[in-house]
């Protein structure tokens, strides 16, 4: 069926049903059999997710200085003691298989003559980053949706976003999704389930994530009972363009891997102050570098920066290696050849998630979960530069063992029925929230955590959870029956029950990193506590929320 930007009816029922059109999400449907039908829906276009932005690259040891073993240090090494072992060597001795199937597919990395060229980034022992210039994310995922695009059996259904999770009464299993698609709320039946929905940056006022990034997989995964996993580790990336106006654009990591210095107000590169390997420091450290400079010698360290000198780089691999970033600079009027750029942490990752096993099966039968939304256990409590794009082709590649029976009739009989209500008015509040909430969490689960500031925003958040449930709006798609579709004639409606669906979700999302964030009294990896500043061999557990149930392993 295809791609198709015009409204076109949505089959009522498919044999795979993916949420989510990055990386993780069209690998997986390429490695899904031809004769299954597939779906992929997707609450934008294609290409607006945050593996579209990813520009650092993709790490894998492939190069003969280098090996499995030296690249599983270093991820357990950054992972800062809640690493799966398991889960990393996996992924490591995948890895180069993984390069050679993006090779195949067209993916064109940078090389030196006939090898794939590799960079450095911080806290890798080896240059082991492939790229394509500084857009390696985009050039993945334009490659995936090509061949996404030709395959017969796959159908994208773009501005179509999941309310809810279709669960088989009796055995719990995972049977579809509740999707708002054009006008109309109706459930799509399917054998299996595969969320590929990204992070939830958009939680925080400061972030480099896209707008789609609203967290949606972890709260629609939550509020049906699966187990989601770490999700107070948040990585803070130290480098994002901070200029009034623009968006939190990635200066990536690899700028720095290529020679650039972090420096303040005076010309000191300051971060060597905090951390003997300077710039090059785990992302977590540098982060938080730069956020107590800022406290110390700025009037307004809110709205402080420091700056990216790359004067250190030859102009020639400037051009050549960060072509985009030239551009994004120069359309908010910095010349990176002879300026420096203002930057400041802003939220990057999740390395916390729906809880997943090696084949990428969550806790209810029949539901998936691949790329940032999991938590497979590779990143631990602080994600190593460049392994989030590997990990999303590593674990999209084993539900090519996804055991389904392809049905023969996907067509299912369903009513329908008109609603004519318009929520304008019991939509204000559900803005107010929206508004508020990503600045709240900045200020109160940011970078640096205190038990007080957590526990005055759960309260918050908790009051805001209360409020939406008693939003007309939940009673449609909280009640709604998978025998019905639900026609909301009112024009506003569709950006109104939008509207809704995320911050419901971002603030699903804000209520578990915050119960998280309590729970563990101590700092580790992406997670700072300044009342338990202190990493404690006691802690090294695993923050496990299923329902109202909060536990550690």
């Amino acid at each position: 069926m295809g791609y198709n930007n015009a409204k076109m009816n949505i089959p009522n029922q498919f044999d795979v049903l993916i949420i989510g059109s990055g990386a993780a999400g069209l690998y997986a449907a390429l490695c899904l059999p031809e004769n299954w039908q597939v779906g992929i829906i997707t609450k934008d276009t294609l290409k607006t997710g945050a593996s579209d932005w990813a520009q650092g690259g993709i790490a894998a040891s492939i190069d003969p200085s280098d090996s499995p073993q030296l690249h599983l240090e270093d991820t357990l090494k950054a992972g800062a003691g809640l690493c799966d072992r398991q889960a990393v060597e996996f992924l490591v001795n995948h890895a180069s298989e993984a390069i050679a199937s993006l090779v195949e597919l067209g993916v064109a990395f940078d090389r030196r003559g006939d090898q794939l060229a590799m960079t450095l980034e911080a806290a890798h022992s080896r240059p082991r980053v492939l790229h394509a210039a500084d857009t390696t994310g985009k050039a993945i995922v334009t490659t995936l949706t090509e061949k996404v695009l030709a395959k017969p059996n796959i159908s994208i259904f773009p501005q179509t976003l999941a309310l809810n999770l279709w669960l088989e009464e009796n055995q719990q299993n995972c049977q579809g999704v509740q999707v708002l698609y054009g006008n109309r709320l109706e459930w799509i039946k399917a054998q299996g389930v595969i969320l590929a929905t990204g992070g939830g940056g958009q939680v925080f006022a400061q972030t480099t994530n896209p707008p789609v990034s609203t967290g949606d997989g972890v709260a629609l995964a939550w509020r049906k009972g699966a187990i989601v996993r770490d999700l107070e580790f948040i990585q803070f990336h130290p480098t994002a363009l901070t200029v009034p106006g623009a968006p939190r654009f990635l200066i990536s990591e690899a700028v720095r891997g290529e020679g650039a210095y972090l420096v303040d107000d005076q010309g000191d590169r300051f971060v060597f102050n905090y951390h003997r390997a300077g710039e090059l420091a785990p992302r977590d450290v540098v982060s938080r570098a730069i956020f107590n400079h800022l406290q110390k010698h700025s009037n307004n360290p809110a709205q402080a920066h420091v700056y990216l000198d790359l004067s250190n780089i030859p102009p020639e691999t400037i051009r050549h290696r960060f072509p985009n970033i030239i551009k994004v600079c120069q359309h908010w009027g910095i010349d990176i050849f002879h300026q420096l750029i203002p930057v400041a942490p802003a939220a990057h990752y999740w390395m916390g998630g729906i809880a997943t096993d090696l084949n990428s099966c969550t806790s209810i039968p029949g539901l998936y979960s691949v790329g940032e939304t999991a938590s497979t256990g590779v990143h631990g409590a602080n994600r190593l530069a460049s392994n989030s794009l590997l990990e999303c082709i590593v674990f999209a590649a084993q539900l090519a063992k996804l055991k389904i029976n392809p049905s023969n009739n996907l067509t299912r009989e369903t009513t329908t029925r008109e609603i004519r209500a318009d929520f304008k008015r019991d939509l204000e509040i559900v803005a107010k929230i929206r508004t508020e909430l990503p600045v709240l969490m900045w200020q109160s689960a940011g970078i640096c955590r205190t038990g007080t500031r957590l526990n005055q925003a759960l309260l918050k958040v908790s009051q805001w959870r209360q409020d939406l449930q008693k939003q007309p709006l939940t009673e449609y798609i909280a009640n709604s029956q998978p025998t019905e579709t639900l026609v909301f004639t009112a024009p506003e409606a569709i950006n109104q029950i939008r509207l809704y669906g995320e911050t419901l979700n971002l603030v699903d999302v804000a209520y578990l990193i915050l119960k998280s964030a309590l729970f563990r009294e101590e700092s580790r990896g992406g997670h700072y506590r300044l009342d338990y500043p202190e990493t404690l061999e006691s802690w090294q557990v695993h923050t496990l929320i299923q329902g109202d149930r909060l536990f550690s392993n």
